[in-house]
């Protein structure tokens, strides 16, 4: 992967993306001392070049109903890349999941998983999650409160 350039600039842009993602050019352009089409076009620049990905809405999870996150480590019993391949591609088809990582140690995958409860967990467990092929192990963790969850990068 192929690091980019990003001056000071660019940066500024970036952190006032992430603070406001709904923010418009003239605004941001106002902020950092920009014309709105010189602060438009290093938008488009930064999206051409792939380092915004997208502006997603942030929603409060348990103000629609899911109220249990869980933590999930799996381990596979075997570590062949076909096994891991078609672990992953299944369960990035189930929208419980929100996060899923490879992970080097003593498991191979960190499931980021929400539910309604945790009767709604134990049924996407034994339903869909323990029915994968090659499981050996999971581990689930229930979180009781997040303290901090942010998708802002320290740039």
């Amino acid at each position: 992967m192929q690091n980019i350039a990003v001056d000071q600039i660019d940066r500024r842009i970036l952190e006032i993306l992430q603070r406001a993602p709904g923010i418009n050019a003239s605004a941001i352009g106002e902020e950092i001392g920009l014309s709105q089409s010189a602060c438009w076009r290093r938008i488009q620049r930064l999206r051409d070049e792939g380092i915004i990905k997208d502006q997603p809405v942030k929603l409060d999870r348990e103000k629609v109903g899911l109220n249990t996150m869980v933590f999930a480590h799996v381990k596979l019993t075997s570590h062949g890349r076909s096994k891991l391949s078609s672990f992953a591609d299944a369960v990035s088809a189930y929208p419980e999941v929100l996060d899923c990582y490879v992970l080097l140690g003593n498991v191979d995958f960190l499931l980021r998983i929400v539910t309604e409860d945790i009767k709604a967990y134990e049924q996407f467990f034994f339903e869909k999650l323990s029915q994968l092929p090659g499981i050996q192990e999971v581990n689930s963790s229930i979180v009781m409160s997040d303290i901090k969850h942010t998708t802002v990068l320290p740039i």
